[in-house]
């Protein structure tokens, strides 16, 4: 049995939701108008977190295209297949330089590495932060999301997603959208199922997106 809280099925959302709702009044309202948030678990190791540089400062449906493209053209998804393409392959499955260098480097560490992504089932959320932002090209919001999504961990938390700081801003109506810190010092409130506090602020910025863009919510 894993020694950290996981969000692991819709169950786990539900609870985390119930504990939410009681604790907190902005919870119930996001969940009044979105609804149950989803569960959102992708694949841990090589492929979850390649896919998360991917998705680095783009759009879901632009980080959702180049992926596709990325995980068809890279095949086995390895880190020895990635780290023997040269840049011209990947630049012409719609990878940009700097991500280029970021899967490149990563992967020739996995290769002669192989266990430090599994090994980081053992260690708690910080240390794993610290792991994974020592590693050239993943900063604090690629870790909080590896954690969240990949690891599943239920009380992670991206303080420096924009959507989360625009949702933070608009639900508890803010005087100003809180940074990072900031939204670190609100998220206290929302222990010990900040991931799931997450995916519900994602869920209201989505609803909020369609109410105002007139497409039924």
């Amino acid at each position: 049995m894993s020694p950290h809280r996981l969000i692991v099925t819709l169950d786990d959302i539900e609870a985390g939701m119930r504990h939410l709702k009681r604790a907190c009044p902005h919870m119930r309202t996001a969940h009044q108008l979105a609804g149950l948030p989803p569960l959102r678990r992708e694949r841990d190791g090589f492929e979850g977190l390649a896919r998360i540089v991917v998705g680095q400062q783009v759009s879901v449906a632009s980080a959702n295209a180049i992926w596709a493209r990325v995980f068809a053209g890279v095949q086995p998804f390895t880190p020895e297949r990635m780290a023997r393409l040269g840049e011209a392959e990947l630049r012409a499955l719609g990878l940009s330089r700097p991500k280029i260098v970021t899967l490149t480097t990563l992967a020739q560490f996995l290769v002669e590495e192989p266990q430090f992504l599994t090994s980081l089932d053992a260690h708690h959320d910080d240390a794993v932060r610290e792991k994974l932002v020592a590693l050239p090209g993943i900063g604090p919001w690629t870790s909080d999301i590896y954690l969240m999504f990949c690891l599943g961990r239920a009380d992670s938390f991206a303080p420096g997603d924009l959507a989360l700081q625009i949702a933070a801003h608009a639900l508890m109506q803010l005087d100003s959208r809180p940074g990072a810190k900031a939204l670190t010092d609100i998220a206290e409130r929302w222990r010990p199922w900040r991931g799931v506090a997450a995916r519900m602020l994602w869920a209201y910025y989505a609803a909020v997106k369609r109410a105002n863009s007139g497409a039924p919510v």
